[in-house]
């Protein structure tokens, strides 16, 4: 009988293996035994590799390394380049490179690039990158500090709020969605029109004035909570100024919880954005009335109710928002004082 075993040495080696010896070492000295195994197994050298799905050269030059420097020489080699590229620019070059920087801090090697050909020196743009990243590493040029930001801080609310992800809607007023739209019936001529819809009943209100403020937000919301035909437990608008001061105290006199939506988010206050478009197309487009504010007012008026009494819906199933009230919540039927 016939007992295949590894050379010898193999099993002194395993006995000895190095205390600190890398993971990658070490499954490389067992990829080298089993090649071994299969060779003293009979097979040749190539259907042994190609059995283990690795390189001969690869298992020939880690059996050489093996014997030359022990189980260290199995570690993971280096692999930077033998000869490196050596710097071909000049020290003038290189000085003149970071006084231009020091002059023009904020200037990267595109621009600088140009001084330097106005200045007679036949340089690149990839070498004068390489010449600053050479001088950072050496501690020659230096970054200066940003001490001033131009970006505006956060206006912190006294009252108003993000919403809570947690925060559900479940009846008619639970959160009514309020923006304004600039309206250019006329060439030079802006209107700011307020919209405020509740996201349970599809209920809008609608006003218009010449100016979007604070004072004029407010008296929007007097209007708001005179028209809907249900109390409003919770307003959500964007940052705008109109909605910041007196709004924003008129809604903690009146108990009703102001929500706030973070900066560039539109989309999440899509409702009363989607009703601005239907508005505009069904309204603004087609009216050929007085432009002034008290009739344009009547006649936003008028539109409201044709929305809100006459419109079918079809995120309400073709409903209007009056049948869906009646229908889902009859205690607050009737709805004709709201006209």
């Amino acid at each position: 009988m016939r007992v295949v075993g590894l050379p010898n040495p193999f099993y002194h080696l395993y006995r000895h293996l190095p205390p600190d010896l890398s993971e990658k070492a070490e499954e490389r000295i067992r990829w080298l035994s089993c090649w071994l195994t299969l060779r003293e197994e009979g097979l040749a050298s190539t259907r042994a590799s190609l059995t283990l799905s690795l390189p001969r050269s690869t298992l020939y030059r880690w059996l050489r390394r093996l014997k030359e420097q022990g189980p260290r020489g199995l570690e993971g080699e280096s692999r930077r380049p033998k000869r490196r590229r050596q710097p071909t620019w000049s020290l003038e070059l290189a000085q003149k490179v970071l006084s231009l920087r020091e002059q023009y801090p904020r200037w990267g090697k595109d621009k600088l690039v140009i001084l330097l050909r106005r200045e007679g020196f036949k340089v690149s743009t990839s070498m004068v990158g390489r010449i600053l990243q050479w001088l950072k590493e050496r501690g020659e040029l230096r970054e200066p500090l940003r001490f001033v930001s131009t970006r505006q801080r956060p206006f912190k609310r006294p009252y108003g709020v993000r919403k809570p992800q947690d925060y559900h809607l479940h009846k008619p007023g639970d959160l009514v969605q309020v923006d304004t739209l600039d309206v250019r019936p006329l060439p030079g001529m802006v209107l700011k029109h307020f919209t405020a819809r509740d996201m349970v009943s599809r209920w809008d209100v609608l006003e218009v004035h010449t100016r979007a403020t604070a004072t004029t937000a407010q008296g929007f919301l007097d209007s708001l909570t005179k028209r809907m035909p249900f109390p409003i437990k919770a307003i959500q608008v964007d940052g705008g100024s109109e909605f910041q001061a007196a709004f924003e105290e008129a809604c903690r006199e009146k108990n009703i919880t102001l929500f706030v939506l973070p900066p560039r988010s539109p989309k999440l206050n899509g409702h009363v954005e989607r009703a601005h478009r239907t508005h505009t197309e069904e309204f603004y487009e087609v009216y050929d009335g007085d432009l002034e504010i008290l009739p344009l007012n009547q006649a936003l008026k008028e539109w409201g109710k044709v929305y809100n009494c006459l419109r079918p819906h079809q995120a309400l199933d073709m409903m209007t928002p009056e049948e869906y009230l009646i229908h889902y919540h009859p205690e607050l039927a009737p709805l004709s004082h709201m006209y």
